[in-house]
């Protein structure tokens, strides 16, 4: 076993190497959750240095009382939600805790408890918040990082509990009204959702949620066109490409699809990105250059390239 100068070199690359003291700090921090009042700094300290302390995840959930005391936080705030009064102190405090439940939301052994106690449904009111405040966006985003962290590993499991939760509709809202990164995240969120076989039919089921998405898309596309954002134009570019993956929606799509992806304006953005210009290249095969009149197994919707998502 190396000692010395070779073990702090080797504890500095791998952070699972954690010195004794280290897990007894980390130990005593998540016992000081329970108590409120150590509870403040003990979020702040953990969500800090989260990545440094790899059993994180399984502590939280398995240590007695945590978990509660991180709901406790978030319902402590909802009455701060309508009317709008959300301090930047109560915002960052919540997300602190935000932060640890995203980090149990990513681990492979606790991402099932995770989901099968709801926890997720704790943290809708604050993705159905519209006040565009620094608190509450940061809020937004911050709960959006932890469904985020729920979708980037493939699980049908976690899709089918999302879509039963009616999560596509929360994350349509702020794809039309968020910040840039919040646009991106919750696009990210549908992206990964319609890549599931499970979510692509599900969406595509109805005209209503197929318009409801592909509406909210061609807002995105027109307001790109204007203020581009590369890392955004990705995602929606994506979800478009998978949309085309259905039959019927590919049909539809030859309908809907902004005419702005058509005629190369996205040329001067996507120019070094090869990945997204093959993505546009593929859609573009896919639904065919121009417009083409309903299929008999289209949805039989009007072009809906304007307006606001079907209710």
């Amino acid at each position: 076993m190396a000692t010395g100068p070779q073990a702090v070199a080797a504890h500095e690359r791998d952070p699972r190497l954690l010195s004794p003291g280290d897990k007894e700090k980390m130990a005593q921090l998540v016992l000081d959750l329970i108590s409120p009042e150590t509870r403040e700094n003990a979020l702040l300290e953990l969500s800090k240095k989260r990545e440094a302390f790899p059993d994180l995840a399984q502590i939280l959930w398995h240590s007695f009382g945590t978990i509660a005391a991180l709901l406790q936080e978030i319902v402590s705030i909802y009455h701060m939600l309508s009317p709008p009064s959300l301090t930047a102190h109560a915002s960052n405090r919540v997300c602190n805790a935000l932060a640890l439940l995203q980090c149990v939301a990513s681990h492979h052994e606790t991402r099932t408890l995770f989901l099968n106690a709801h926890i997720p449904l704790f943290l809708y009111p604050f993705l159905n918040t519209v006040s565009k405040t620094r608190p509450f966006e940061y809020l937004r985003l911050t709960s959006l990082g932890v469904v985020g962290a729920l979708v980037k590993v493939d699980d049908t499991d976690v899709i089918n509990f999302l879509l039963s939760t009616e999560i596509i509709p929360l994350c349509l809202r702020i794809m039309e009204m968020g910040s840039e990164l919040s646009k991106t995240v919750a696009t990210f969120i549908v992206q990964k959702i319609l890549l599931d076989d499970v979510g692509l039919n599900y969406i595509c089921a109805t005209a209503e949620r197929f318009y409801a998405v592909s509406t909210v898309l061609s807002n995105m596309v027109a307001s790109l066109a204007d203020q581009p954002s590369l890392r955004l134009l990705k995602h929606v570019i994506r979800c478009y490409l998978r949309l085309a993956d259905n039959p019927r929606a590919r049909e539809a799509l030859r309908q809907c699809l902004p005419d702005v992806l058509r005629d190369n304006a996205f040329a001067a953005s996507l120019k070094d990105d090869r990945t997204t210009t093959k993505w546009l290249q593929d859609l573009l095969a896919a639904v065919g250059g121009d417009a083409a009149p309903p299929a008999a197994h289209d949805f039989g919707g009007p072009r809906q390239s304007q307006g606001g998502p079907p209710h």
